[in-house]
């Protein structure tokens, strides 16, 4: 008995979380890359007022695709204050950084038709700043990723990294659901707020 409502449970967890895409994903595609641009602003302000963003040497940032939060403009910022760039190149299972200085010279095009780093320079700093993205977070900051584990297995490896996620508020729902093992970020950072 206790079994078959384990295994109900996690389908109904499985399935709360394909119809989540679903909709997160429709509420993307339905905004211009006009207003994704200038709420992604918005969310770069909010970053830029955080003391672990101000004292971070290094960042680690997503390269954004199909309208999730903008990183660009934080990777070119962090650039121009001295800090050192790394981007996440897919590799099987596994997620790896690498440094870059330039999006021209230093990218080509990666796994699920995102923009990855050439394999130059490992980035190995433990106590970087991580900007991770997501599909959608709860008011406790549980998060709902694409399904591959990508930055759940990256995290678990790498303990001491500050972790921020990065979302608009229309991906923040009152509850999500997740499991135990899910690596929660220290802060969610969408246009209007910071969530702790």
């Amino acid at each position: 008995m206790w079994g078959k409502s384990m295994l109900k449970k996690d389908i109904d967890r499985k399935e709360r979380k394909k119809e989540l895409r679903k909709e997160i994903r429709a509420l993307r595609k339905a905004h211009t890359d006009e207003e994704i641009h200038k709420r992604s602003l918005l969310v770069k302000e909010q970053i830029q007022k955080l003391p672990e963003y101000q004292e971070a040497e290094v960042l680690y940032a997503y390269m954004d695709c199909k309208h999730e939060v903008e990183t660009r403009d934080l990777i070119r910022d962090a650039w121009a204050k001295g800090k050192r760039g790394a981007v996440p190149k897919v590799q099987g299972q596994d997620m790896r950084f690498y440094y870059i200085t330039s999006f021209e010279q230093d990218l080509e095009e990666g796994s699920f038709g995102i923009q990855e780093p050439k394999e130059h320079a490992l980035a190995d700093a433990e106590d970087a700043l991580l900007l991770m993205p997501g599909v959608a977070f709860d008011l406790m900051r549980h998060r709902v990723g694409y399904g591959g584990g990508f930055y759940d297995r990256f995290l678990e490896a790498h303990p001491r990294l500050v972790t921020v996620a990065l979302a608009f508020e229309f991906q923040i729902k009152e509850e999500v659901p997740f499991e135990e093992f899910d690596i929660r970020p220290a802060k969610v950072v969408t246009e209007q707020r910071v969530l702790t």
